[in-house]
């Protein structure tokens, strides 16, 4: 028989499953219990995984684990940078790549990128990367002097095109900057692509859960056929129903016991890691998340599973911690604006 779930389970389960109460993890594992996380966002991204690690985690110990070399920032999937592994994103290009390529072929020869052209500037980057890793204004300037134009998109467009190729992914940060430096990409491939595919899914509904087969084929672009097929093989995957819709989960859901508040930061995978986010956000708050429906996803406040509200930092030159400024959307009870005040009160990421 199919384990039944409300909606309010699943949004309480999701949120375990997000570790939005924080785990017993170093930045690194969690990152790889989760495949990746959305990262165009620099500083945002770098407080999501802090506030899912183990209670004390800084931005700087998150920073640490990229100059170690145990996290990366890259294109793996749909164009758009993620924070992974150096063996996550060896296994998601490995299946995503020639996919993005495809998809990127008539912007680039709009830019004048041919073939030619990008196998310079591939030789003349690698070649500068074998000395030392450099900033992307460095990369862009060394482009410019081999007479690769990059103004314009062309830039951009080689670097995603170069790291989606392998070659290269954002790693440790600059010593004097808050930015990363490109660097050489080991060049890993898995072993065991099925296997690889299906850890990939696996950690996908793991730490996302409920998640449905169309979230997955969203994140991941890739065919529905190929992603079933993986999945098939992940031996502690369940299948539930949330409101009669058929969902996954990993293992037996956890109970369905009340959670709390917490300031989550723009971008985060409690929004971006579903196809439909209206388990946990009604459309007027998505709007709110989204003005405009610019592309720029605002930092939420959550309550027990419920997206109620975003919040800012205010715009100050004082170096005192500056206190999150809440925006509510959605009513709360008064035990609820209570425990955001404590969740305002206690935000250690900047």
């Amino acid at each position: 028989m199919v384990i039944q779930l409300s909606g309010e389970d699943a949004r309480r389960i999701r949120w375990r499953s997000q570790l939005l109460g924080g785990s017993d993890l170093l930045p690194a594992d969690v990152v790889n219990r989760a495949v990746a996380l959305q990262g165009q966002d620099l500083p945002a991204v770098l407080r999501a995984v802090a506030l899912r690690s183990r209670p004390g985690t800084t931005v700087p110990d998150v920073r640490a684990a990229f100059d170690g070399g145990v996290l990366v920032r890259s294109w793996p999937m749909r164009g758009t940078l993620f924070v992974t592994t150096p063996e996550h994103l060896a296994a998601l290009l490995f299946f995503t790549a020639e996919r993005v390529h495809r998809a990127t072929a008539r912007n680039r020869e709009e830019l004048g990128l041919d073939d030619r052209t990008v196998a310079h500037a591939r030789d003349v980057l690698l070649e500068a990367l074998e000395k030392r890793p450099l900033s992307r204004a460095e990369a862009l300037s060394l482009w410019d002097a081999a007479g690769i134009g990059t103004a314009g998109g062309p830039g951009y467009r080689l670097l995603l095109h170069l790291a989606v190729a392998g070659h290269v992914h954002w790693g440790a940060f600059h010593p004097d900057r808050p930015e990363q430096l490109l660097t050489l990409s080991p060049g890993l491939v898995p072993a065991d692509p099925e296997a690889a595919l299906a850890q990939i899914v696996r950690g996908f509904v793991l730490a996302r859960g409920p998640v449905t087969e169309a979230d997955l084929a969203w994140w991941t672009k890739l065919p529905r056929t190929v992603l079933r097929r993986a999945a098939a093989t992940v031996e502690d995957l369940t299948t539930v129903e949330v409101d009669g819709v058929p969902a996954w989960i990993i293992g037996a859901p956890p109970p369905a016991e009340p959670t709390g508040a917490v300031l989550l930061p723009g971008f985060d995978e409690w929004i971006l890691g579903y196809a439909d986010r209206s388990l946990t956000a009604g459309p007027a708050m998505l709007d709110a998340i989204v003005p405009g429906r610019n592309g720029v996803f605002r930092p939420v406040v959550v309550v027990d599973g419920v997206t109620v509200g975003t919040w800012r930092l205010p715009r100050t030159t004082s170096r005192a911690k500056s206190e999150p400024v809440v925006e509510l959307l959605e009513r709360v009870p008064a035990a609820a604006r209570r425990a955001i005040d404590q969740a305002v009160a206690a935000w250690p990421h900047g």
